[in-house]
């Protein structure tokens, strides 16, 4: 295909026929990014997979052209594409710049899908940065990738992770309105929330098959096809254990054994699954040491890939796994280990938050939480004191 042509595809406001007709706006990152317009730094959208991160970026572009931008000082492409696996950025650029016979002092806007399917990339958007006038948004479904050794982008750009929906957001894709004298419904729609899980397009027509077809797309192409591992199945049943073993404390000795793996390894493919967002890991309080050398707190990405391995059973374990998804980005997190007994999470200011979903703390656990130092301390016993996070929320 020609370029220009294949470039035409993918900008279809260029040609007047662009509608986001359908998308439903995700607000709280929507606004984020609305405020980035004019600013100079690079964006980047980190997160898992189909969490949303292009369907951001199209209703971006559907508002700057409304807010009067001239569309075809617009760019959007997916560096995914077969077609542009040989062309550098600036290649790209050129050629979208022939098209509207653009100058370089002209203004562009620029979002580059899945920008880690180019090799240095660093080094590509900081030329681009430093010599254009352009503005550029960028998205990426891993972390480690965008790890930055050069630091060529030090100082020029800013990032965002795009999660899966919360609960709030689950209810308005749903078209859910609860209204203030039926609160007694939120118990209810929290336990299809916990099922569900808060992918996008899973939310809006559920189905389990989506989910796999989305963990086994992450395993081959993000994990074992980047990394030229050779075992795909025993990486899906490394992926098993460890949704298995969600909301608890990790031993990847255990892990080793269990898969036959040499610690080395089961700790390499643990940072794997991290990177793509399929887990996260949470450390434990204490002085660096401790942090360091105890084990971390494992939780699933999405409360509905939990499901998928565990179902119905420890409905408490999702409880805290939505508060630990709630409040990941915007306190630094720990959680509280003495003498056997456990508090969920304390945050770097000195917050300290219980998960009890449905239920209550008392004996020693209770002990230890009333006698720990912190300068707020809650438990979070029912899906209406998650409110209570929105405190948090920057």
């Amino acid at each position: 295909m020609d370029i220009q042509e294949l470039l035409f595809q993918y900008n279809p406001w260029w040609v007047g026929t662009f509608s986001t007709e359908g998308f439903i706006n995700r607000t709280s990152y929507f606004e984020k990014l609305k405020k980035q317009i004019d600013s100079k730094p690079i964006i980047f959208l980190t997160g898992l997979r189909r969490v949303g991160k292009t369907t951001l970026m199209k209703i971006l572009i559907d508002y700057m052209i409304k807010s009067g931008i001239d569309e075809n000082h617009i760019f959007y492409v997916s560096l995914d594409d077969y077609s542009l696996s040989k062309m550098l950025l600036s290649e790209i650029l050129i050629e979208y710049r022939k098209i509207h016979k653009l100058s370089f002092d002209e203004k562009i806007y620029v979002f580059f899908d899945e920008i880690t399917y180019k090799d240095d990339y660093h080094q590509q958007l900081k030329n681009i940065y430093d010599n254009q006038n352009v503005k550029l948004f960028v998205t990426s479904s891993s972390s480690s990738l965008l790890k930055d050794k050069k630091a060529f982008l030090t100082g020029r750009a800013l990032t965002y992770e795009v999660k899966p929906l919360d609960f709030n957001e689950y209810l308005k894709f749903k078209g859910i309105e609860i209204k203030g004298s039926e609160t007694y419904l939120f118990d209810s729609y929290f336990r299809d929330y916990m099922k569900e899980g808060g992918m996008p397009e899973n939310v809006l027509k559920p189905s389990r098959e989506y989910l796999m077809n989305l963990i086994d797309d992450i395993i081959q192409k993000d994990i074992t096809a980047f990394n030229g591992l050779r075992n795909h199945q025993i990486v899906r049943e490394y992926y098993t254990l460890l949704m298995e073993r969600s909301g608890k404390q990790l031993s990847i000795n255990k892990i080793a054994n269990i898969l036959k793996l040499s610690v080395d390894t089961a700790r390499r493919y643990l940072g794997y699954f991290e990177n793509t967002f399929l887990v996260h890991l949470l450390p434990r309080y204490g002085k660096t040491n401790e942090r360091l050398l105890s084990a971390k707190k494992l939780y699933a990405c999405d409360l509905g890939i939990k499901h998928l391995f565990i179902g119905d059973r420890d409905l408490g374990s999702y409880f805290e796994n939505y508060i630990y998804l709630k409040m990941k980005n915007n306190k630094e997190l720990f959680y509280v280990y003495e003498n056997g007994y456990e508090i969920d999470f304390i945050t770097d200011d000195k917050i300290l938050i219980e998960s009890k979903y449905n239920s209550e703390i008392k004996g020693k656990q209770k002990i230890l939480f009333d006698e720990f130092d912190a300068k707020e301390k809650y438990v979070i016993d029912s899906v209406k004191k998650l409110k209570i996070l929105e405190d948090f929320e920057k």
